[in-house]
């Protein structure tokens, strides 16, 4: 029988630490050519947007799909991810998944750093404090040595409470600062995390050596990072070539003036799988732009269900 997942059981058999792993296995998996990924599609309705995106896994014997609408108001969003078997088609689970999906997003951050960073990177500059932010400074800081963070974001309330948060859930020095040049500043990985139309800081600032992981510009009206921040980076790498093409804001922007081709760009599997190395020195400055993909919630599903069972969490359904 097949088991119905809520959020704050999904949310308890997910932790951030066995979710980088389990991207990691399915990047890995991607690789070595046993994977397909189906790029997210959004169909307009009357009231918003419905979207779909799926993938399929042979190595960790599944696939499935997540479909969400967003609409306006407090009801407009309700993730749900459906996961199968990939020998016989059984529906395994149905799960509720705005954290899985925060979670997950976060942890697609976390590995990319862990490849991508300068080995000693110990600050993160955060842009935004959302509740997409706090997922995205608990993965980095599970990936690397992370000592101190700062945070920017518009509204001073937010980013003093989110530092004030942070620094308890974590036991780290989280800083609110009030402009993005002081946020940016001598940071080992940057993270931006928002839903701006224009760049959040300016790529003249970064450090020598910094990684920045661009999370939030999935879609061709976002942009999150400026010019001087793509000519900088000694490598750009997306989770997924096909779906970036589609709606990378910050790279689609770039190609329309003429400074950016998607020859330069390289994809998460292949750092992960060692076929393109990350780093060329310790100077380098690399750039993750994540898109978010079928593959990272099917990876995160997969885990959730094989935690489920063992554990006899969730409700079984009558089909």
């Amino acid at each position: 029988m097949a088991l119905f997942l809520n959020e704050r059981e999904v949310a308890q058999l997910l932790p951030m630490d066995e979710c980088i792993t389990a991207l990691e296995e399915s990047f890995k998996h991607a690789g070595s050519g046993s994977v397909e990924i189906k790029p997210r599609s959004r169909m307009r309705m009357p009231n918003g947007f419905f979207h779909f995106m799926a993938a399929a896994d042979e190595a960790h014997q599944v696939f499935g799909y997540k479909a969400y609408p967003s609409f306006a108001g407090p009801d407009g969003s309700k993730f749900i991810v459906m996961l199968y078997d990939y020998e016989s088609g059984k529906l395994l689970a149905c799960m509720e998944s705005g954290r899985l999906g925060q979670i997950r997003t976060g942890a697609a951050s976390g590995l990319a750093s862990k490849y991508m960073a300068k080995k000693e990177a110990s600050t993160v500059a955060i842009f935004g404090s959302g509740f997409q932010a706090r997922t995205q400074l608990e993965a980095i800081c599970c990936a690397c040595n992370i000592q101190n963070a700062k945070v920017y974001s518009r509204r001073e309330e937010r980013r003093n409470n989110f530092a004030t948060q942070m620094s308890e859930r974590l036991e780290l020095t989280v800083e609110a600062v009030d402009n993005p040049q002081e946020c940016v500043s001598d940071a080992d990985i940057v993270v931006t995390i928002t839903s701006a139309r224009d760049p959040v800081f300016e790529g003249k600032d970064l450090a020598a050596g910094c990684h920045v992981n661009a999370a939030g510009g999935n879609h061709w009206l976002r942009r999150e990072i400026d010019e001087d921040t793509m000519k900088r980076s000694d490598l750009i790498v997306v989770d997924s070539l096909e779906q970036a093409k589609l709606e990378c804001g910050d790279l689609l922007w770039l190609e329309a003036r003429g400074s950016f081709r998607w020859n330069m760009v390289a994809e998460l599997q292949d750092v992960v799988g060692g076929r393109i190395k990350a780093r060329a020195s310790n100077d380098s400055i690399t750039l993750f732009e994540s898109m978010g993909i079928g593959l990272e919630d099917i990876a995160a599903a997969q885990l959730v269900y094989k935690k489920a069972i063992e554990q006899g969490v969730g409700l079984e359904l009558p089909f």
